[in-house]
């Protein structure tokens, strides 16, 4: 939220500068997230009168102006702007200005000189060289009776400055100017001016009937009919400006007042062309299949879950959000209807996001808006109508306040000793009584506790923390005590057999990944396709379509990154992330730190994509593959398995494998398959991991062993087997076989597969291969003899001939 701290300072002035008035909010729990000014320094710049424009006599698009800026005689200007004129008043940079810096940063200096032979005595300015605006167009036109001569930086008010707040869901009552002021009463203990809002003068008796069908969704309905506006009336430039400063751009007299009101005391509003609606309104939830159109230009299908405002014929607004544009207003408009209400929130919450926008309407009514001064707030938008886009045939009909279900806020109680407790200073209970009493709340007191009956627009005081929470930021954060805390301190010690997150982190680090912090909620897509899982944990109140579930890989994540850099021409991308999963799984109970049938468990993941290695003098430079991934995991302690198909649906079903430790699957490796390649438009397939934290951080302790004093023995032996047995396959064998603990360790050193026609292939046949394994073989208690290590060689090659079908290679 932005606003001018002129208007801020007309509810509610206290003696302090610009930054100490930022700080004051900020510690009051109004976040002040930039204060800049209105505009940039500049000097000698005034109002200026145009009193004769003639045609330049060497310039078809130049003009020589005659102007007035209150000295005495005219300044003699030479102007290119398509309306420089005679009678309007602009601002004028007089000789010896300085304007605002351009691109170079330097200030531009105005001197006296000639344009086509002709002397200029100044420039004249439009919104863009004062850097107010970026309208280029033409002299910025100043009202009328604005005085010649006058600093312009006075006239406009440019010493303004413009705060940006950054409020939290629960301040619904400061989303206006009014409300920020309200605020700063009670910080400050200075005054607030409430200004009298008094009813206009009825000339007429007409009332639109309107039938509120849902009191859940709507608590209170106020509108009055005002009959023979002017529309194509222009805003007055005081507001315009003061929409300008909130970030809102001035569109017509009608929506900019509307607009105005809501700024100024949070009030959402919605003017209808009177003539453009079909018999009465009604206030009721949609109906599955109604469409709307939206001002926005949008067309939007509505539900039973969406409120709406229709007539005899048709939805025309979305309730608490945006009006529909068959009943808008135009320059042809007549009559309206104005319209303000009390939407509950729930009723309102998340539906703008759910039609893919937000609107400051729907922002304010999703957190609460004030259900008391739905009236008032009429009488003070119909008087800015009167006055602005009134006519001597305008006339107000009566307002028509409906009131169905107005909220009734519980009193809230407050232990004095339970917030002294919490707070972490000493108070009492005039103190805090004080502090409500500051705020405006309804105040009483019993023995050691503070009852307060929160007012309509509170919405945010339920609970006796909210109170509490009211009292430390209204005795002020920085009044504090500092204290040491008093706890034991019991160091807890990580076992040896258990590695750190961090370790993990400083590992994938140190082989050149760079870690990746992404939401836990992503696009449902992802989770159907990627991750293959057709019931995610979906989110009640997504805050964009896009992130409407929550993530059960990380791969999805990963991958968007990937996709990121290499559309930014990247070529080289090795990315991990540690980060939380959410599953679904009936056994998980509920408890402080988990949700009852959602798992929540923390993964690591990797992506390696482009050339293995960054580019240097030895030439060419290789892809990265399953193997870059498998080092990787094989560095958390890790065991990788090849499997025969996709261990999850990401992978390449002929390049991945599973993750195995201790004999249990806690990831998988791979490469993309080619259709998600394809689909994320990736010119090289990246290699992926992902694996269980709590797996990896587990990790083996070294144990000390005596070291033998006996040699050990080598045995080579050479077999025949299938070409499809494993390295794997032959390793379980070998070491399955009865050694009486004297097999100390086997090594395939070589694998030889005979050349057709040689000489070696008449013994082998074509689907053969002879594997080469050096046995070691000692032992602790006496030196081994040939025939104990020819039993052992005997019953490994029985083994090996049993399990693979292998025989001795002649």
């Amino acid at each position: 939220m932005q606003f001018p701290e002129s208007w801020l300072r007309e509810f509610c002035n206290p003696p302090l500068t610009t930054e100490q008035l930022a700080d004051v909010l900020t510690m009051g729990g109004f976040e002040v997230e930039e204060v800049r000014p209105v505009a940039p320094p500049f000097t000698q710049v005034v109002v200026g009168e145009i009193k004769q424009a003639e045609q330049h006599p060497n310039a078809d698009r130049l003009r020589v102006c005659q102007v007035d800026v209150g000295q005495g005689s005219l300044l003699n200007i030479v102007c290119g702007a398509p309306n420089a004129r005679a009678g309007i008043k602009v601002p004028c940079a007089l000789v010896g200005a300085e304007l605002p810096p351009g691109e170079d940063g330097k200030p531009f200096a105005i001197k006296l000189g000639k344009l086509r032979g002709v002397e200029s005595q100044g420039m004249l300015c439009s919104a863009r060289e004062l850097q107010l605006s970026d309208d280029h167009g033409g002299l910025l036109e100043l009202p009328a009776d604005t005085p010649v001569g006058q600093n312009i930086r006075d006239t406009l008010r440019l010493d303004d400055a413009v705060f940006t707040l950054k409020l939290t869901p629960n301040l619904g009552h400061v989303l206006s100017v009014y409300g920020v002021a309200r605020e700063l009463s009670a910080l400050t203990n200075t005054p607030l001016t409430t200004p009298a809002i008094a009813p206009v003068a009825m000339g007429s008796s007409r009332v639109l009937p309107v039938k509120v069908s849902a009191p859940d969704l709507c608590g209170r309905f106020s509108g009055r009919v005002i009959e023979n506006v002017n529309t194509q009336a222009a805003t007055p430039a005081w507001m315009v400006d003061r929409l300008a400063r909130c970030g809102q751009r001035s569109v017509t007299a009608l929506v900019d007042i509307s607009n105005y009101v809501m700024f100024e005391y949070g009030r959402p509003s919605h003017i209808f062309d009177l003539d453009k609606i079909h018999g009465a309104l009604d206030v009721r939830w949609g109906r599955a299949g109604e469409q709307l159109k939206l001002l926005n230009g949008n067309t939007v299908t509505v539900d039973e879950t969406v409120g709406v405002i229709a007539d005899d014929r048709e939805v025309e607004s979305l309730a608490g959000i945006m009006g529909g544009d068959a009943t808008a207003v135009s320059d042809d408009t007549k009559h309206v209807y104005v319209e303000a209400a009390f939407w509950w929130p729930d009723a309102v919450a998340g539906r703008s996001r759910r039609f893919n926008f937000s609107t400051d309407a729907g922002h304010r009514f999703e957190r609460g808006v004030d259900p008391d001064l739905t009236v008032a707030h009429i009488e003070r938008i119909s008087q800015l109508i009167v006055d602005i886009c009134g006519t001597p045939a305008t006339v107000c009909g009566p307002i028509d306040d409906q009131q169905p279900a107005m909220p009734q806020p519980a009193p809230v109680t407050l232990r004095v000793a339970r917030a002294a407790k919490v707070i972490g200073m000493p108070l009492t209970q005039a103190q805090c009584a004080d502090v409500f009493r500051r705020l405006g709340l309804p105040v009483s007191e019993g023995e050691g506790t503070v009852t307060v009956t929160p007012p309509a627009y509170r919405f945010d005081l339920r609970i006796e923390e909210d109170l509490i929470e009211e009292v430390a930021r209204l005795v002020g954060y920085q009044n504090l005590p500092e204290a040491a805390p008093l706890a034991p301190i019991v160091p807890r010690v990580r076992s040896e057999s258990r590695r750190g997150a961090f370790a993990v982190r400083r590992a994938l680090a140190g082989l050149g990944y760079l870690e990746t912090i992404n939401f836990s909620f992503v696009d449902e897509a992802w989770e159907r396709d990627l991750a293959g899982n057709p019931d995610p944990v979906r989110l009640l109140n997504p805050i964009a379509s896009q992130m409407s579930v929550m993530r059960s890989s990380l791969m999805g994540s990963l991958l968007q990154v990937v996709k990121h850099n290499t559309d930014r021409r990247a070529d080289r991308v090795r990315v991990f992330e540690v980060g939380r999963v959410f599953t679904r799984d009936a056994a998980v109970p509920a408890s402080d730190s988990t949700v009852r049938g959602i798992a929540q468990p923390m993964r690591v993941a990797g992506v390696a994509y482009g050339p293995a290695s960054r580019q240097g003098w030895q030439g060419k430079q290789a892809p990265s593959t399953s193997s870059t991934s498998r080092a990787t995991s094989r560095r958390c302690s890790a065991r990788v398995r090849r499997c025969s198909s996709a261990p999850s649906t990401p992978l390449h079903p002929g390049r991945s494998a599973r993750v195995l430790l201790d004999g249990q699957a806690i990831g998988f490796v791979g490469e993309l398959h080619p259709r998600w390649r394809q689909q994320w438009e990736l010119p090289q397939a990246p290699v992926l991991f992902e694996l269980a934290l709590d797996a990896v951080m587990a990790r083996q302790l070294p144990h000390a062993e005596p070291v033998s004093r006996r040699q050990s023995t080598e045995r080579d032996i050479a077999v025949v087997v299938p070409e499809g047995v494993t390295h794997q396959q032959l390793m379980q064998a070998v070491h399955a076989a009865p050694s009486e603990g004297l097999l100390r360790g086997a090594t395939l050193f070589d694998i030889y597969r005979p050349k057709p026609g040689g000489e070696a292939a008449a013994h082998m046949a074509a689907a053969e291969k002879s594997l080469a394994v050096r046995l070691v073989l000692a032992s602790d208690q006496d030196t081994l003899t040939d025939e104990r290590i020819d039993g052992v060689v005997k019953a490994v090659v029985e083994r090996l001939q049993a399990d693979l079908g292998a025989r001795l290679r002649g």
